[in-house]
């Protein structure tokens, strides 16, 4: 027969184990809570990338916009609708009404106080289908020339990737964007491709704007 000693000593072993344990579970469980609160109290970096398109600008629709038009629980108004040299589009009781120069948000908005006094609390959704309004033109020695959508903020660098590089013999460092002005005459801005990808003269790769032509000779 074993010494009762023995068993003793096996038990006072045993719980010294299981209060290891506990305490353990209880630092685990302290400091999970400690890391709730510090991600709590510590702002989350933001998933934005940095240079993205910011959101308080939003699209503002142009004249040849292509634009999906619904009112909620009306089917007679769900329709694709171009906006009009005029920048109006018309639509079924209230006729003609302003687009261009609006966002999609202002748009939804007016069209909604127009139906008001026909349809009770009008829903409507406005999107746009299809940018007509802004491209912008590449000439000369290029790949691929012509007009491309100025749905995104493009630089001359892009526009000339979009236009699938240059030809050969392409005169690079001569390279300008033709840009109208408001009285009707046209800007002429120089970009030396050599020197941008080199990191020269950056700012000559500006930001494209609708209806600018970049011309490669």
């Amino acid at each position: 027969m074993k010494p009762v000693w023995r068993y003793r000593v096996r038990l006072g072993c045993l719980s010294l184990v299981a209060a290891t344990c506990l305490w353990g579970q209880q630092a685990a469980k302290n400091t999970n809570q400690a890391k709730v609160k510090f991600d709590a109290e510590t702002p989350a970096a933001s998933s934005q990338p940095e240079g993205a398109a910011d959101p308080s600008h939003p699209y503002v629709i142009g004249n040849g916009d292509l634009l999906a038009i619904n009112v909620w629980n009306e089917p007679d108004f769900k329709q694709s609708i171009p906006v009009r040299p005029d920048g109006k589009i018309s639509l079924p009781l209230i006729g003609g009404i302003q687009a261009a120069g609006l966002t999609p948000q202002e748009l939804q908005g007016a069209i909604a106080a127009k139906l008001d006094a026909y349809i009770h609390h009008p829903t409507v959704t406005v999107v746009v289908q299809q940018i007509n309004s802004r491209n912008f033109n590449i000439l000369g020695r290029v790949l691929k020339p012509g007009t491309y959508p100025l749905s995104t903020s493009m630089t001359v660098l892009d526009a000339i990737a979009a236009a699938g590089g240059f030809q050969d013999f392409a005169k690079r460092k001569d390279i300008y964007v033709l840009r109208h002005k408001p009285d009707g005459s046209e800007n002429r801005l120089s970009f030396n491709y050599k020197d941008v990808i080199k990191g020269k003269h950056m700012d000559q790769n500006i930001t494209l704007e609708p209806h600018d032509t970049v011309v490669v000779p």
